[in-house]
Order: C-alpha cells, then structure tokens, then sequence
C-alpha cells in the first residue's frame, strides 16, 4: 500500500502539471487523481465529489491533497476535507513538487507532505545570464 495524491486545481492547472510529470517520470506507482473545479462551480457538491475521490485514493496510507492556490476555492473545498494522520493539504502546487513525488512514491503521508515541500522549494532557483 502507498499513500495516495489528489490534485485539487483551477481547470487545466492540475491536469497540465500531471500531464508533464507523467511524461518526466512515466513509471510512477502513485496512485494519482485530479479534481478540476470551474470558476462557477457549487464548492459542496465539489466537496461531495472530492471526498469520493479521497476514500478511491485511501487504501489506509492515507492522501496527500495538492492545491493550487492557497485560500482559493480548490484550497478551500482541501481544507475542509484535511483530516489529521489521514488527508493531508498542501497549496503551491509545481511540477517540480509532482516530479519529487513521482520519484518516491513510497514514502508515508508525512513523508510525502515533506518530499512535495522539498521539491517545491528546490524548483526555485534564480537565475541570471552571465557575461
């Protein structure tokens, strides 16, 4: 068993960036959803669906939720579903933090929550021309 992941997004973010990791690290054992949420979509049916997607994903691992935005409404409908030891939230979604999860996938909940963070935070790098 492994801990499941749910992409959480505006439309066309998630499904982009698991696109792109897919194509970066094709062999990947996560089990891996994506929930799109329309600028005018009803959050509690949204929520109704996102909660079926978590108990697809859980098989006792638990779910690492990735959103897009903080405070925004994929971030919101996440957060009322984030259940301590079990469903896990994190905002800032990158492709960078989905490649570092594809390449350990068998990590638990609280590792994969710090794997994602990692890979977020090493995707940012400046970079300036030199002359």
């Amino acid at each position: 068993m492994s801990t499941g992941v749910l992409l959480i997004t505006h439309p066309g973010i998630g499904s982009a960036v698991l696109h792109s990791a897919r194509r970066i690290v094709p062999d990947c054992g996560l089990r891996i959803r994506c929930l799109e949420v329309p600028l005018d979509a009803d959050p509690e049916r949204l929520q109704t669906e996102a909660a079926g997607l978590l108990q697809q994903l859980d098989q006792g691992q638990g779910v690492l939720v990735l959103t897009d935005i903080f405070g925004a409404t994929p971030n919101n409908i996440a957060r009322r579903l984030a259940e301590p030891g079990r469903v896990s939230v994190l905002a800032g979604l990158s492709l960078p933090m989905l490649v570092r999860l594809f390449n350990y996938p068998d990590g638990d909940l609280a590792g994969l929550c710090e794997t994602a963070v990692t890979g977020a935070v090493r995707g940012i790098g400046r970079c300036e021309e030199t002359a």
